[in-house]
């Protein structure tokens, strides 16, 4: 049986997009993830690729990057300028586009944990049909904020990572050193928080039942799983030490250094952590927004 991370941006971020703002072809007919850019990445508004109108159709032009499993889509869920001359979060539209038309281009982006999950996708001169427009024209950034906020949930929530803790004291043990008052020390801290996460999954999750739109509480679900990855995986290092990054072949070792390698790009996925930080401080503490340069 398949994956289910294979399906994770469909299920959990474009599909509830095109449920909020699709209408006629776009929500009946479809259930990647097509934002980021090489100069828009954090900064997602500043996005370059353009989208000119053509009759019915639409004309589209530009480079996605970090693009999850677009290799393995049959559509996305595209971002794209539409009006140059309006401010950089108007003016740009949403679309449903076809992974596998004509003018699409997608290339594998080798990463170094040895997996090929993230894309380059080169668009020129694909067309989109005007039926395949999400929401309104130049009013995609409604768009995107819906799509960021599943994403936020998705990743905070999608998956439960608490198996870790028993692969630790399985390692511990297996190491000789499950004994060690300050390595157990440690391992609690790491229950707790994948404890603590589990609760405000449960609250998010509550709320998303009750039929409510995923706010920007949700951003501590995704800050709660790259700080328990990274407490569980600086962990595992320390009780393997150099074994972490020597391929001995001794049980336990590579799962943890395949891990290790991975960690850190949970760190950007879904909006880096200081974005996050500052949506936390803004949205749900109330505080002054930060300053912007210039």
């Amino acid at each position: 049986m398949p994956s289910e991370d294979v399906y994770s941006v469909s299920l959990g971020m474009v599909g509830p997009t095109i449920l909020a703002h699709g209408t006629g072809v776009a929500k009946d007919r479809f259930l990647c993830q097509l934002f980021s850019e090489p100069g828009a990445g954090s900064d997602l508004a500043s996005l370059q690729t353009f989208a000119a109108r053509d009759g019915n159709d639409w004309v589209v032009n530009g480079q996605k990057v970090w693009t999850s499993v677009a290799h393995l889509a049959d559509i996305g869920l595209l971002l794209a300028r539409t009006d140059r001359k309006q401010p950089k979060h108007r003016g740009i539209t949403a679309f449903i586009i076809d992974m596998k038309q004509p003018g699409v281009e997608i290339r594998p982006i080798r990463q170094m944990d040895g997996g090929s999950r993230f894309n380059e996708v080169f668009l020129t001169d694909a067309r989109v049909p005007d039926i395949y427009r999400l929401g309104e024209i130049n009013d995609g950034w409604r768009t995107a904020r819906t799509t960021l906020g599943n994403e936020r949930a998705a990743i905070g929530t999608g998956r439960d990572y608490s198996f870790l803790v028993d692969r630790l004291v399985a390692l511990a043990e297996h190491f000789g050193c499950a004994d060690d008052p300050v390595l157990r020390q440690e391992l609690m801290n790491v229950v707790i928080g994948f404890r603590v996460a589990d609760l405000n999954n449960q609250r998010a999750l509550a709320r998303a039942s009750a039929g409510q739109v995923p706010g920007a509480e949700l951003s501590i679900a995704k800050q709660f799983r790259t700080l328990n990855l990274r407490c569980a995986v600086e962990l595992a290092a320390r009780i393997l030490g150099p074994r972490i990054i020597a391929d001995t072949g001794e049980w336990g070792t590579w799962p943890w250094a395949k891990l290790l390698l991975a960690v850190p790009g949970q760190r950007i996925g879904g909006g880096t952590d200081e974005i996050l930080k500052n949506v936390l401080a803004e949205r749900v503490l109330g505080l002054p927004r930060e300053p912007v340069a210039g």
